[in-house]
């Protein structure tokens, strides 16, 4: 049987988060549904934010807003202090519409048109970039005054191999041979003000791995400032601190963690004589991730070659599990206090062999209309839902100490069609 954590309870076999009842969610809201709990983010972001500022204290804490965009969570991250990292001008505009300024905005986006380093430029705010090709183009249509780098330091983890984003085959970065290369560029441009910035992998449990990309950063922001007589104003070490999905996997330890992280960044400050430069981190999974559930309904079950729990949430509302491999703990929420009875497949409604949620799981016994729960639903959850099959996206729901209210509704047959154009031969 399952263990509980925070921000989940067991009340006599029921499945509860931020003291609501999760069957009475669903009857409210329907199916599938996305429900998250507002005191849970909170929480992540003061955690984390402590573990490094009270280790150092020029320390900023931004929030990936890739890995959700509901603008309800952006304000509520926003009315912590956090600032956001954004991957493209639609999360630049969002990020406004939730009410950040435009010095608590970070673009780091990938592989640029020219429209989105102009639109970037046009908003006045600071810009990441990932290669030495990317300079002429932003130069046409401004002049920074601070510029910040994105490296590829060799090395990289991540939970899956698709999570890895640092390393000979990954995409992004500047490798270490062309850094020099990229500040001579931006300073002969007349850049007073800069910044360097990694993101090496994602869902790293390993603490010690986040001191080792940390001081392989600040070696080569080193060999910057020295050979090129520069300064760093910003330091940006990405995000990627790890939560356990399995339940054997252990929490990473974030108070070591970010001890151990300031204690490495600030000997190398001391060492290159770098000054006082801004430390940043910029998670997206760490705040939200298990701050939310998938709730499902069970509409089929179906005894073939094996046995399949059909669900009304499927690869097209969280692709994870189809993507990476990805396990999500799931619960029978009406019956929390049942042992695992029988191993199943739990699958959705979507057209492809692949739209399994759980293969060959141990689960209690389920009927038709259980309500199941997937867990460490509210990372790249929503954000990476589509609608495939066309299936109208979920609901979101935030709860907060009993109280529960909708923060997206969930798409209908319109919505499917929206921006479609008939040509008038056709009528």
């Amino acid at each position: 049987m399952y263990k509980i954590k925070k921000p989940l309870e067991n009340r006599n076999g029921v499945l509860y988060i931020g003291n609501c009842n999760t069957l009475e969610l669903a009857q409210t809201y329907d199916t599938p549904l996305y429900v998250y709990d507002e005191n849970r983010i909170r929480e992540n972001f003061r955690n984390l934010y402590g573990a490094f500022s009270k280790n150092y204290r020029k320390f900023k804490l931004y929030y990936a807003i890739k890995s959700n965009n509901n603008l309800a969570l952006l304000k509520i991250l926003k009315s912590e202090g956090a600032g956001v990292d954004v991957s493209c001008p639609a999360e630049i505009y969002l990020a406004k519409k939730a009410g950040f300024a435009k010095d608590k905005i970070l673009y780091s986006g990938v592989y640029h048109r020219n429209e989105e380093l102009k639109y970037a430029i046009e908003a006045d705010i600071p810009i990441n970039l990932e290669d030495v090709s990317q300079i002429d183009r932003l130069f046409k249509f401004g002049n920074p005054k601070f510029l910040s780098f994105r490296i590829n330091p060799g090395i990289g983890s991540g939970k899956f191999k698709g999570l890895v984003f640092a390393g000979p085959d990954a995409k992004f970065g500047i490798i270490e041979r062309d850094v020099l290369k990229a500040y001579e560029k931006a300073k002969a441009y007349g850049v007073k003000s800069f910044g360097i910035h990694m993101m090496t992998g994602s869902c790293v449990l390993n603490e010690d791995y986040f001191v080792e990309v940390t001081e392989k950063l600040m070696d080569i922001a080193g060999m910057v400032a020295k050979k090129l007589n520069i300064s760093f104003e910003l330091v940006d070490i990405g995000g990627g601190f790890g939560v356990p999905y399995h339940p054997e996997e252990k929490e990473i330890n974030i108070e070591s963690m970010g001890k151990k992280v300031c204690q490495k960044f600030k000997e190398k400050l001391e060492q290159y004589e770098l000054g006082a430069p801004f430390l940043l981190a910029e998670p997206g999974r760490y705040l939200v991730c298990d701050s939310s559930v998938l709730l499902t309904r069970v509409h089929s079950i179906k005894n073939g070659y094996k046995k399949f729990i059909g669900v009304d949430a499927g690869m097209n509302t969280l692709i994870r599990p189809m993507l990476y491999n990805a396990y999500h703990e799931i619960l029978a929420a009406n019956n929390l206090d049942s042992n695992p009875a029988e191993k199943v497949s739990i699958v959705g409604p979507i057209c492809e062999n692949t739209d399994q949620l759980a293969k060959d799981r141990m689960m209690p016994a389920i009927a038709e209309g259980d309500l199941l729960a997937v867990l460490n639903a509210g990372a790249y959850g929503y954000g990476m839902s589509s609608q495939y099959n066309n299936r109208p996206r979920p609901a979101e729901a935030l709860v907060n100490n009993g109280k529960h209210e909708l923060i997206r509704k969930r798409e209908t047959y319109d919505d499917l069609i929206s921006g479609v154009i008939i040509p008038k031969r056709l009528k």
